[in-house]
């Protein structure tokens, strides 16, 4: 199963918005019960959720609904409602214990795919744990709130650790890559690009996105270029027709980069 690429969120307060979210190509819509929404509202983003979950079956296989944190006063009406509703996809946030995760997938189900938000200092330091629990799929980044929870300068270099510590975990785990968090600025398509690929430097394989603007930008950036593509033709070309040792370029062929052309092509034919 091929995972998604991009992650849009949608407040779970705003119904009129979900139709076009769900319309702006990205891989994952993520219907937000948490930080979108105000205290005074979740009940009502809650049924405004199973209203057009229930409209819209189809959709149901893009939805990611992130929910209340485990410690929240509204975490126990968000998973029964995640139960109700058979939702299989729930980004669960500010995970800093394996148990939260248990806790959540008690609630709802053995069918629950769960993405944990690392959003804190706790969460980095426990993420093999984490990672390893049951029914995660992948791991989220929420870089903005690491970035409070620390007291971050917001120089990019306060991230390289726990970007580091997210992936491996994510690869030791055997689950997929994880996701890299928002960019807050909308209409800075280099700030956007710029962002993924320092994500991407550590093995990130997503971005979350916060306006339908952002999902066409990444989902360019994530593919191969022309000059990648046609490397990565000409490795396999090479690896298929050459017995032994291979060279190609004066460089030698061997099975990591025989992987690393498979995966690039794999990315290309993703896009």
């Amino acid at each position: 199963m091929t995972l998604p690429i991009t992650y849009l969120f949608v407040p779970g307060n705003r119904p009129e918005r979900f139709d076009k979210a769900s319309a702006a190509g990205a891989g994952a819509i993520v219907l937000d019960l948490e930080d979108a929404v105000a205290p005074a509202d979740k009940a009502l983003a809650r049924n405004a959720i199973a209203d057009w979950i229930t409209a819209h079956p189809e959709a149901a296989a893009r939805v990611v609904v992130r929910i209340n944190d485990a410690n929240s006063a509204c975490f126990a009406d968000d998973a029964a409602l995640m139960k109700a509703l058979d939702i299989v996809h729930v980004m669960l946030p500010k995970v800093e214990l394996a148990e939260q995760v248990d806790a959540l997938v008690g609630a709802t189900g053995p069918a629950l795919k769960v993405l944990p938000l690392i959003e804190s200092a706790r969460g980095v330091a426990n993420v093999d744990r984490i990672a390893a629990a049951g029914r995660v799929q992948r791991l989220v980044f929420g870089t903005l709130d690491y970035g409070v929870d620390l007291d971050l300068s917001g120089d990019e270099l306060g991230l390289i650790y726990p970007s580091s510590r997210i992936a491996i975990a994510s690869r030791c785990a055997d689950i997929a890559a994880p996701v890299a968090g928002v960019t807050p600025t909308l209409d800075d398509e280099a700030r956007i690009r710029a962002d993924l690929a320092f994500a991407r430097t550590f093995g990130f394989g997503a971005k979350l996105c916060i306006h339908p603007r952002q999902v066409a930008v990444i989902h360019a950036a994530c593919l191969p270029s022309a000059e990648e593509r046609q490397w990565a033709e000409r490795v396999l070309e090479a690896a298929r027709s050459g017995e032994g040792a291979v060279q190609l370029d004066g460089k030698m062929i061997d099975r990591p980069v025989v992987l690393k052309a498979q995966a690039i092509l794999a990315r290309s034919a993703h896009g």
